[in-house]
């Protein structure tokens, strides 16, 4: 017996062949992976052979379709299939000139002869035994299309027939859908319906031909199921030319081969069926269509050969029914684990398709993802800790991976800034970096090398930011995940986040965590630098003998608070900013008080309240917005503001809330974008609404009304009239309809950032000093620094009251407790920012609000008349257990009045 018989036998009959190894293996093509897509090149040689001939006329081989004498004539196509395995295995002979449809090998590779050994296992790997199986086919999308077009659907209006005849890609449009339906209807069996669903939807190639645009707008027409099987399959290859759009079109990656109005409408034709009797197979399908899916991407890279294979998720993601209970807890998460493994451009092409779709269709499949990571989150909360995190289940690290790029498409697809707008910001950007090294540099220091932290790969890619855009098409709100925020473990997640891409990390996929998440998050980072920086000034002592600075000390008098502070805070910048990134110890001269945090809070609002006082002169008060703003004319120096910037860095490095009022301008200059105008309202509301007036007014008589010149006019803090042309010879050049919209942009140009340029890029340059290594610029929004710096203004004592613990004796029932929040809360709001300064060490909220102080209320003792004290750094008032609710309100209100300073009371 030779070793052809040999495995024939020991396989049986050849044409029962395995599945797809893409279906049944993971294992990534090595050197045996390269044989068997070579192997599969060659059986798919064979049967153009078989099918289509070689195209000589006077062909001898009588084993190709070209030949007069060729053997295989009557053959069907599924018996030719068998064949061409058959002759690969035998070796037989193949015709040298081949069709030009033809699969090219790569160019790269060179077939490797194998061994009748080895083709014993090719049957499992081959194209050709796959259009056998029906179910789901090896990938198949890489087949030659004239190879597809042959492998077209058919269909029967006989309830015995099936549908689609067996071996053949099978397809859908809405024209056979709706046809379909119909007919289903009729004959009062959904069977046929329910198989055409199951066999498209479970294979990757039948999902690629289906729904594809046309040349030319297609019109559903009625379709005859009654005609014989050659009628209908030249009828499907004529429709499957239309259905294929140019190769042009199919090389631009952005181009959408899909027809989603078309596509819609089929779906919505499907859901008019009553009880809907396709979910099972729809479910059943794509469970199958994930496998392989997944495969195609983890390991035949389809994406790199086409870039229609995003097809699949697109025609998947439209199915109504994604978010209901089925299939959330079956097909979605697998569907959605598949797509987590789309290569870097092929989320970006994505996402550019999606982008396109609209807000209200972004977001229907964001608030699905939502209730597929909720479902999980409540179905699987026992089984959370005891080292199994969220961050371990793939159900939810793979539906926000997916998330991730509808976030983006969301920013995409939205109004975002200028593409010029954000080269300034990033050469600015650039500059404050240099001037930070030059800094350094100047007095003796070596520049350490910043550790900048990484933007993220997609957003890089599509080359958009979440701060391009003010209102994404889905508002960033919408994103975030308050059932995860409760369950996530924050500190597994951020160890998760630095061992990079070996674990799932939320803190990668910031816009699904609160601010609050979000800056707990940095509060670890930092802290970790700030151990970092112990530890080198330990290592420093030890190997160098140098004095040990392992901690930022400032010791101050309160007197002469201002120029204790920034000098010594100018001294650490001039001779190690890196000293900065250490943990602030503050010391008031002559008090006691060891700061564990509440003597920081103290200092940082003394200090603000002194340097934002407008007889300072660095800064400028609104009376109507309540917001400070930079003094274009000031006199004092550069390092004054670098010195500000650096004390407001130092708050959000030391995770203190100071009160600063800035506008929101401000906050998004701070994280690298330049101040526009739809930002000058929040500066001068009445110039904003002046202007608005001027781009509002279409009427003829424009220069009549608005007589204004690109030369204007402002005043300097004492009141001095100073003038500025926005243009070159600005004096002389009228603003009219055709140039009012330039006129508007220049002047807030010129008020938001030229006028005040000198002395916001010190400032921003003291603030960087502080957090450039930090990950605040990835995680937050300008809104969210504005939370961390200022807090909340929002006193729910309500919330306080449920979050605060008892001690010393005191219970949530004991007497004087109730007593307590009754006097509370009959504050006035004056009344209890006090009390929230006096038992924190700060008037303002923290982000999250109230019950993220964890204040605690102990027993200081009996009745008494000693007046309440407070710690500070631990957030604990000391009350004495009074005798009546009276007493108690006159020694609270006395205490939060009358108390300054450490050991005064």
């Amino acid at each position: 017996m030779n070793s052809n018989e040999e495995n024939e036998e020991q396989s049986g009959n050849p044409t029962a062949s395995k599945a797809p190894s893409s279906l049944s293996s993971n294992r990534p093509e090595t050197g045996d992976g390269m044989k068997r897509a070579l192997a599969k090149q060659l059986i798919e040689k064979y049967y153009y052979q078989l099918t289509d001939g070689c195209g000589n006329e006077a062909c001898e081989n009588n084993a190709c379709a070209s030949s007069s004498g060729f053997t295989y004539r009557d053959r069907s196509r599924n018996e030719l299939a068998i064949q061409a395995v058959e002759m690969f295995k035998c070796k037989a002979t193949l015709c040298e000139l081949q069709p030009s449809k033809v699969a090219k090998m790569p160019e790269d590779c060179e077939p490797s002869p194998c061994s009748s050994r080895d083709v014993g296992h090719l049957p499992e790997v081959t194209s050709a035994t796959a259009l056998l199986l029906p179910g789901p086919s090896a990938s198949m999308s890489s087949l030659p299309l004239p190879m597809l077009k042959k492998l077209s659907p058919t269909s029967s209006s006989s309830p015995e027939k099936e549908v689609v005849s067996p071996g053949e890609i099978k397809f859908l449009t809405e024209e056979i859908l709706v046809q379909l339906i119909a007919d289903c209807k009729e004959n009062k069996s959904w069977s046929k319906l329910v198989r055409l669903i199951g066999s498209t939807y479970n294979n990757t190639d039948s999902l690629l031909l289906s729904f594809r645009k046309t040349k030319e707008s297609s019109v559903p027409k009625e379709r005859d199921i009654d005609k014989d099987t050659d009628e209908k399959e030249e009828e499907s290859l004529a429709g499957q030319e239309k259905m294929v759009i140019d190769e042009s079109n199919e090389e631009e990656e952005d181009e959408l081969t899909v027809d989603i109005p078309s596509l819609r409408r089929a779906y919505a034709a499907l859901m008019e069926i009553e009880d809907t009797p396709v979910k099972g197979a729809l479910i059943n399908a794509l469970m199958s269509l994930a496998r392989s899916v997944e495969m195609d991407l983890k390991h035949h890279k389809v994406m790199d050969r086409n870039p229609n294979y995003i097809n699949i998720f697109i025609i998947v993601m439209e199915i109504p029914l994604m978010s209901s209970p089925e299939f959330i807890e079956g097909a979605f998460p697998q569907f959605c684990k598949a797509m987590g493994q789309l290569s870097l451009k092929g989320q970006a092409r994505l996402a550019k398709v999606w982008s396109r779709f609209g807000a209200e269709r972004l977001h229907e499949m964001v608030q699905a993802l939502h209730q597929l990571i909720t479902m999980r989150i409540v179905q699987s909360e026992s089984r959370w800790g005891g080292g199994y995190y969220i961050n371990d289940d793939d159900g939810i690290t793979s539906a926000t991976k997916v998330m991730k790029i509808l976030y983006y498409a969301s920013i995409y697809g939205s109004e975002r800034d200028l593409q010029n707008s954000v080269e300034d910001d990033k050469s600015l950007n650039e500059k404050t970096l240099q001037d930070m090294f030059q800094l350094q540099g100047a007095f003796g220091n070596e520049p350490k090398e910043s550790r900048q932290p990484k933007e993220d790969s997609l957003g890089q890619e599509l080359e958009v930011s979440p701060l391009d855009s003010r209102q994404p098409l889905v508002a960033y709100e919408d994103y975030v995940n308050e059932i995860l925020n409760e369950y996530v473990d924050l500190e597994i997640d951020y160890k998760y986040k630095l061992e990079n891409e070996s674990k799932f990390s939320f803190m990668n996929h910031c816009f699904i965590l609160t601010t609050a998440s979000k800056q707990k998050c940095m509060n670890f980072d930092n802290r970790v630098r700030m151990y970092n920086e112990r530890r080198t000034s330990i290592q420093q002592t030890v190997l160098f003998g140098i004095p040990p600075t392992p901690f930022l000390r400032l010791r101050v008098r309160r007197d002469h608070l201002i120029d204790d502070a920034l000098v010594a805070l100018e001294m650490t910048a001039m001779d190690n900013p890196q000293d900065l990134k250490k943990q602030l110890i503050v010391e008031f001269e002559g008090e006691q008080g060891l700061d564990e945090g509440g003597v920081s809070k103290e200092f940082f609002q003394l200090v603000i309240e002194e340097l934002f006082n407008p007889d300072f002169g660095m800064f400028t008060y609104n009376e109507d917005t309540h917001f400070f703003w930079f003094n274009p004319t000031s006199f004092e120096n550069d390092g004054q503001f670098t010195l500000i910037g650096i004390m407001l860095g130092l708050a959000i490095y030391n995770n203190t809330i100071v009160d600063v009022h800035f506008p929101p301008v401000v906050y998004r200059k701070l994280m690298g974008k330049k101040g526009v105008w739809a930002d000058l309202k929040d500066i001068d509301p009445t110039m904003a609404s002046s202007l608005k007036q001027m781009l509002e007014y279409q009427e003829t008589d424009f220069e009549e009304v608005f007589p204004q010149s690109f030369r204007i006019d402002y005043k300097d803090v004492f009141g001095s009239a100073l003038t500025h042309d926005l243009k070159e010879n600005g004096d002389q050049i009228m603003v009219c309809q055709e140039n009012k919209q330039e006129f508007v942009d220049m002047y807030a140009d010129f008020l938001l950032n030229k006028a005040i340029e000198k002395q916001f890029h010190a400032f921003k340059r003291g603030f960087h000093m502080v957090t450039n290594e930090s990950p605040l610029r990835i995680l937050f929004l300008p809104e969210e620094i504005e939370l961390l710096i200022c807090g909340s203004e929002q006193f729910d004592f309500h919330e306080l009251e449920e979050a605060t613990d008892y001690d010393g004796g005191f219970t949530v029932d004991s007497t004087t407790v109730k007593n307590f929040w009754e006097v509370v809360h009959s504050f006035s709001d004056e009344q209890k920012r006090k009390l929230v300064q006096f038992t924190t060490g700060t008037d303002r909220v923290p982000v999250g609000g109230l019950s993220k102080l964890k204040l605690i209320i102990a027993r200081n003792g009996p009745d008494s008349d000693r007046l309440p004290t407070a710690h500070t750094c631990f957030n604990v008032l000391l009350l004495p257990d009074y005798s009546s609710k009276e007493k108690l309100n006159e020694r609270l209100l006395k205490a939060i009045n009358y108390s300054k300073g450490f050991g005064m009371l």
